[in-house]
């Protein structure tokens, strides 16, 4: 029994440090990205068929116009109407990495992040209770 509680309580660490990790690089590119990114307006164009996330059209400082998918799903905050325009932050080392500005989603990381200590930390317990 302690064997199969050790190998649970690994696989246990295993996705709580995956978890964590995910949301500490998710949290880190968007401070980065809002901080050091370049501003501009972009135009929202419509989903392509079967996605849920509208397009992003703008021109970065160097002049290429560039479309990217939106980096969350429109909400009723957020409605992202085709036709609309959005101010978003991008990263100018590669211009495709881009933050919305004013919903940048660093909820979503630290929920990552404190749900991964948690089950870390379980996983943890388990493993030296398993003895």
């Amino acid at each position: 029994m302690d064997a199969v509680q050790i190998v649970f309580a690994g696989f246990t660490v295993l996705g709580g440090l995956v978890a964590l990790l995910a949301g500490a690089y998710g949290l880190n590119r968007t401070r980065r990205i809002s901080a050091a990114g370049q501003v501009v307006t972009a135009l929202v164009k419509a989903a392509p068929p079967g996605a849920d996330r509208p397009l992003l059209q703008y021109e970065t400082a160097d002049g290429r116009v560039l479309e990217v998918p939106a980096p969350a799903p429109p909400t009723r905050g957020l409605p992202l109407t085709p036709g609309s325009t959005v101010r978003i932050s991008y990263d100018p080392d590669d211009p495709r990495e881009i933050v919305l500005s004013g919903h940048e989603r660093t909820r979503i990381d630290r929920g990552f992040m404190i749900v991964g200590a948690i089950v870390l930390l379980t996983g943890l317990t388990l493993a030296v209770t398993a003895r």
